[in-house]
């Protein structure tokens, strides 16, 4: 793929996608390297059983955009999701389930951009240190970032006793799956491992509604903050093209 191009580059799909960037960039997850995510946009919005396919060959969302890697010299990157069908939850997540549904009440609804959003999603990467924590995002770029969308995309809210918001997780939703997109809370609230219960009410989400699969974004096995998603067992990773199960003895 030609790097810097003036004419934007089709992708023959069901839709029809283009490029609008694919350029090498530093990489967000592992230091000294060199990433390439090309962004694509199809041409108009993705019916379920089309966004199905997108995430079997690996691809993510943000805002308008898919992405999946495509690093020259890299393959740290691993799409990975659970099978709602054979996960069994450890005793430390039957724990956090438990109680997280003691302490929040979990609303769904269509993705909202508002002040209180933007709130949680800075002070949740300034307190987990998060990219850049100078910069934050105001509220054009929460819209353009998380609410946006290209196919059909949904927000869980996360309420304490009080009523107060406390998290919210994106998720975008197929014919057969559930791809979670972002997760944000504020990390000052005690108790709730609010990561943890987030991907366990998605995975109960996908058996209420028959959908079989979770699909978790990229696992990096050398990146901290990607190292949690491997503790989902069994899952199933994106291995030179295959969907490669690991289990609890791997």
């Amino acid at each position: 793929m030609t790097r810097g191009r003036h004419v934007p580059l089709v992708i023959p799909s069901t839709p029809p996608e283009v490029v609008v960037y694919d350029e090498p960039q530093t990489c967000p997850y592992l230091d000294g390297k060199t990433a390439v995510l090309p962004l694509r946009v199809p041409t108009r919005m993705l019916r379920a059983s089309e966004f199905d396919q997108r995430l079997e060959q690996g691809d993510r969302r943000q805002g308008m955009f898919l992405y999946r890697t495509a690093c020259p010299s890299c393959r740290a990157c691993e799409p990975i999701r659970l099978d709602t069908e054979t996960f069994t939850p450890n005793r430390s997540q039957r724990r956090v389930l438990a109680r997280g549904d003691a302490e929040l009440r979990v609303e769904i609804g269509t993705p909202v951009a508002d002040a209180r959003r933007v709130e949680l999603y800075n002070l949740h990467k300034e307190l987990r240190r998060l990219g850049d924590s100078q910069t934050g995002i105001d509220l054009d770029g929460y819209r353009e970032f998380l609410v946006m969308t290209c196919c059909d995309s949904f927000e869980m809210r996360y309420l304490d006793k009080s009523g107060a918001l406390i998290g919210v997780a994106l998720v975008d939703r197929g014919s057969a799956a559930l791809s979670a997109v972002y997760c944000y809370y504020d990390p000052s609230v005690p108790k709730v491992s609010l990561g943890t219960y987030s991907i366990l009410k998605q995975i109960e989400l996908c058996r209420s509604w028959n959908l079989r699969y979770l699909y978790l974004g990229l696992y990096i096995a050398d990146c901290d903050r990607m190292r949690y998603k491997s503790r989902f067992l069994p899952h199933e990773r994106l291995i030179d093209g295959r969907w490669v199960e690991y289990g609890r003895s791997e």
